[in-house]
């Protein structure tokens, strides 16, 4: 098993930088599934199920959108126990992203800086990964916008990317809280935020239609939003009739790593760092929606305790991605049981 040997590779991959790191690891998951070597990277977690959006995830413990953002591992991500996975975020188009280097570990506070910026293939390398993929277990796909789509005309690249994924998506997730696309999170404030939910609801009604299959769509927010923020959110969430929320993306406050190594790196802080302000968000939007939107949490999960502490907070699923990082495939089990 995987799990046992984690803490000697992350030994390893911490000596290497950690795109390359990245890369690494994802190249090794690809080819152990190639191989049909699944079993030796996890193992079948006793099924816990719980019914969200109106789909049935064997357990409550997902993958976070960011880790795989061209789709091109999902077999052996899958592998590791996950009840659920998010791939992406993809736009229309193929782009670099940002300049490198763009990762940066903050070990010391198990805190991961990245100012990525939605590099990937474009859609359609994107879907082409989707449909080769084996594993049949719920898939979440995170879209976005090209960083050279002005702001004003985000929603067209929103529209294209809906329409294409919907086919195989079993929920969408319209990403509009990363900090490393310029203006982007523009897209939270109360009159872009309708302009841009409309016409995603309107859309979807239609594609629900033409495939003769209703497809929920989650929005995911950032940790960095003050109290009236989060209300207009919620409001327009239940006003459109958004399926789901995702809370929350990485924070660009550096109050929790100050004066570490890297912490003045430009860049969304996640990891533990983030745990608590994810947290907040999570029971603010909870007290405003009541039981009407479901809330996926994630942010800061580095143990069973963290997931727990999740559904607390009103969520009703969870997503990791930095804990993986730091603890590996051990983590998934661990919230799994603990949400049990």
């Amino acid at each position: 098993m995987l799990a046992p040997l984690y803490p000697l590779a992350r030994r390893a991959l911490f000596c290497l930088d950690a795109e390359q790191a990245h890369h690494l690891t994802l190249a090794a998951l690809r080819s152990a599934a190639s191989l049909g070597l699944a079993g030796l990277m996890g193992q079948r977690l006793p099924d816990s199920p719980r019914t969200v959006m109106g789909i049935t995830f064997p357990n409550p413990v997902g993958l976070g959108a960011g880790l795989d953002k061209d789709g091109s591992c999902i077999d052996g991500l899958a592998a590791l126990g996950f009840g659920f996975v998010e791939v992406g975020t993809v736009t229309p188009r193929p782009q670099p992203g940002n300049p490198k280097p763009r990762i940066f570990r903050v070990p010391q506070a198990e805190g991961i800086i990245n100012r990525m910026g939605f590099n990937n293939g474009g859609v359609e390398q994107f879907l082409q990964n989707v449909q080769s993929a084996r594993w049949k277990g719920p898939l979440g796909l995170n879209i976005g916008k090209n960083a050279d789509t002005p702001i004003e005309r985000a929603v067209d690249d929103y529209l294209i990317c809906l329409e294409k994924v919907y086919p195989f998506a079993s929920y969408v997730t319209v990403n509009i809280s990363s900090p490393n696309t310029k203006n982007l999170r523009q897209l939270q404030g109360a009159s872009e935020l309708d302009a841009l939910l409309a016409p995603l609801k309107d859309k979807q009604r239609a594609l629900a239609d033409q495939h003769g299959r209703y497809v929920p769509i989650a929005l995911k927010i950032a940790p960095d939003l003050e109290d009236d923020q989060i209300k207009v959110i919620a409001d327009a969430l239940t006003r459109h009739g958004f399926d789901g929320v995702i809370a929350t993306n990485t924070t660009i406050s550096r109050e929790a790593v100050a004066g570490l190594p890297h912490a003045n790196e430009t860049g969304g802080l996640s990891g533990r760092p983030v745990f608590e302000a994810s947290n907040r968000v999570i029971r603010a939007l909870r007290a405003e929606l009541g039981d009407s939107i479901p809330i996926i949490g994630v942010g800061g999960i580095l143990s069973g305790a963290h997931a727990r502490a999740k559904l607390d907070a009103g969520a009703s699923l969870v997503q990791v991605y930095s804990g993986l990082i730091y603890r590996g495939p051990a983590l998934v089990r661990e919230c799994v049981e603990a949400l049990r």
